[in-house]
């Protein structure tokens, strides 16, 4: 049985366009760190690159948190 939250999630993924795009951004800075954790040494770049990559990740859940949030006030 899902959470309140989720089934939010849920229908949030089928019926807001600007979800879906958080969530495959979301995806995709997960499978770029992803890529770099695998290494067993980063340049220097790719440290920095990292860095970014986690801010952009955070971000990106950040503002589906909020349409998550936003979408129980209107409920």
């Amino acid at each position: 049985m899902s959470t309140p939250a989720e089934a939010i999630r849920e229908e949030l993924m089928a019926s807001n366009e600007e979800y879906r795009r958080l969530r495959e951004q979301h995806t995709h800075y997960a499978s770029q760190l992803n890529l770099l954790a695998a290494k067993n040494f980063l340049t220097e770049e790719e440290k920095v690159e990292e860095v970014r990559l986690k801010k952009l990740k955070l971000r990106a859940k950040d503002q589906m948190e909020m349409l998550v949030r936003q979408a129980q006030m209107v409920q």
